[in-house]
């Protein structure tokens, strides 16, 4: 069976209290898709979602230990969506790229992965398009794919609708290759052709994929690789 590892993402819950949580749609989505889930927890005795970016402590030797220790585990890591990035997901990401683990990056995920090696930056969306619809059984905008590119293969197609989750996106990918863009010129998907497989994408097949296509193809991929060592 193909092992794959979801680093956990933070949160408040609506009494203050900070979680670790696993979205469902990720569970549900690649389990149905042949896929046996490892959730990664975070390795600093710190409170992830309380603590600012600039507070984290370098990670301690025994702490990058732990991570590797998942990292053995695993066939392929997906980072999902969420609210925040810390440096203990870079660091995470940076052993996949090291180790060469096949990787999938969706919505922060990607923006994660398009911000390396470099430090994490968001900009506020300032746009026409709607990049944040209520309703998850739509496809609401378009995105075009650049040809040549990985993601490219996969779809065969150099324009497709897409769902869309966030307000925020990343304006520079620095050393990684941007396959997609909007409509309105925000980066919609990133790649790195020196990985086995490092693809992230700004939209959520986990919450398409049984009605969309394109979809099953990135994550049916996506899987396929990490099945193929």
């Amino acid at each position: 069976m193909i092992k794959i590892g979801v680093p956990l993402k933070y949160a408040h819950l609506k009494d203050g209290r900070c979680i670790l949580y696993l979205g469902e749609r990720v569970r549900r989505t690649f389990q149905r898709a042949g896929a046996f889930i490892i959730p990664i927890v975070p390795v600093q005795d710190v409170d992830y979602m309380d603590t600012h970016y600039l507070e984290f402590s370098e990670l301690e030797d025994y702490e990058k230990e732990h991570i590797d220790s998942y990292l053995d585990m695993v066939d392929g890591v997906i980072f999902p969506g969420g609210y925040k990035i810390t440096p203990y997901d870079q660091y995470l990401l940076k052993r996949c790229v090291e180790r060469n683990i096949p990787t999938l990056g969706i919505c922060l995920g990607m923006q994660l992965m398009g911000s390396y090696p470099n430090d994490f930056k968001m900009e506020k969306n300032n746009t026409d398009i709607d990049h944040f619809q209520e309703d998850d059984n739509l496809l609401t905008h378009k995105v075009s794919i650049k040809k040549g590119t990985l993601l490219y293969k996969i779809l065969e197609e150099d324009e497709i609708l897409v769902n869309s989750f966030h307000n925020y996106h990343i304006e520079d990918c620095f050393d990684n290759t941007i396959n997609a863009y909007s409509e309105d010129g925000l980066i919609e998907g990133v790649e790195r052709d020196d990985c086995k497989f490092y693809l992230g994408i700004q939209w959520h097949p986990e919450i398409s994929y049984e009605f969309d296509l394109n979809s099953r193809k990135i994550i049916d991929t996506f899987l396929k690789v990490c099945g193929n060592k």
